[in-house]
């Protein structure tokens, strides 16, 4: 394990005895991002656990050069399952959990380790600050005034569930801080680079998202598609502000009102289709009767 110069961060009295503190990152095909992430926890931890869902690049090597403890565990289509596995494999007092897409600042790390060394809490909100398409945003629900995450946590008092986008739960009567928002006490995110990539996953994840409403039974329609998507818009746009983060903040209003409309209608096609296979087979049926006529071009 890694002990940082605690003289430099941590006011306590070094005769007292100092909680750990472990760092847990759920990764797959993250060796570009992933090594901002480890260098900003890597003084300040006294562990780093990184669960890979079997990489195709660097990834597994790099979180072992940087000193993590890496542990695999098969591929999903998105992290959110394998959270749990990932928080049991920490050894620490308290632990915080990152992606490979965000850091550390270094206030926000002299901050948490203090909190950890008071015991007089046990979740830590914490405000995220989003970039998107190569700048931050302010408002649109992703400002740090607007976006916050439970992250940091002593054991035993946070749990994981697959549920996606809400995979973190505090437990009943756990003590909570909410962090101000100040310079240097957020988490940095380095969100979506592009609109691509913000396709690509939305189509990944309302995949999921319509699978786990099917299942449960909702249903759906046309209307309250088209509603559903006007009140995120306007939610994102006009009630959080978005208009002032100019051009990102219209178009990430759009794409999120797009994502609830992609949602419905994957719930529909669900309902109303069943699996792609079974539009396949009714593909090949009328395939099937359309080519017959060359065997028969007198009928």
């Amino acid at each position: 394990m890694m002990h940082p110069p605690m003289t430099s961060i941590d006011p306590v009295s070094t005769q007292q005895p100092q909680p750990t503190v472990s760092v847990v990152i759920n990764t797959l095909n993250e060796e570009h991002r992933l090594p901002f992430a480890l260098r900003s926890v890597k003084y300040w931890v006294d562990e780093m656990v990184v669960v890979d869902m079997h990489s195709d690049d660097a990834t597994v090597r790099i979180a072992r050069e940087h000193g993590a403890r890496v542990f695999m565990h098969e591929r999903l289509a998105y992290a959110d399952p394998a959270r749990a596995f990932a928080l049991a494999q920490a050894t620490g007092d308290w632990i915080m959990v990152l992606d490979a897409d965000e850091l550390v600042p270094y206030r926000l790390s002299r901050r948490l380790r203090e909190v950890a060394a008071a015991d007089e809490v046990d979740v830590v909100s914490i405000p995220w600050r989003n970039y998107l398409l190569g700048a931050p945003l302010d408002h649109t629900g992703w400002g740090p005034g607007q976006d916050r995450h439970r992250r940091f946590f002593r054991r035993g008092f946070v749990s994981a569930r697959p549920d996606i986008h809400d995979y973190l739960h505090a437990e009943p009567g756990a003590r909570v801080l909410d962090l101000p928002v100040e310079p240097g006490l957020a988490v940095v995110h380095f969100n979506y680079r592009d609109v691509t990539q913000f396709v690509e996953k939305l189509n990944r994840y309302t995949t999921i998202e319509a699978a786990g409403a099917s299942t449960s039974g909702r249903r759906g329609g046309s209307g309250l598609a088209l509603l559903q998507a006007a009140r995120e818009f306007a939610r994102r746009y006009v009630r959080r502000a978005g208009y002032r983060d100019g051009w990102r903040g219209f178009y990430l209003s759009a794409l999120m009102a797009m994502y609830r409309l992609v949602v419905a209608a994957k719930l529909e096609e669900l309902r109303r289709n069943g699996p792609a296979e079974a539009v396949d087979e009714a593909y090949r049926e009328i395939a099937e009767r359309i080519l017959a006529e060359y065997s028969d071009p007198q009928r």
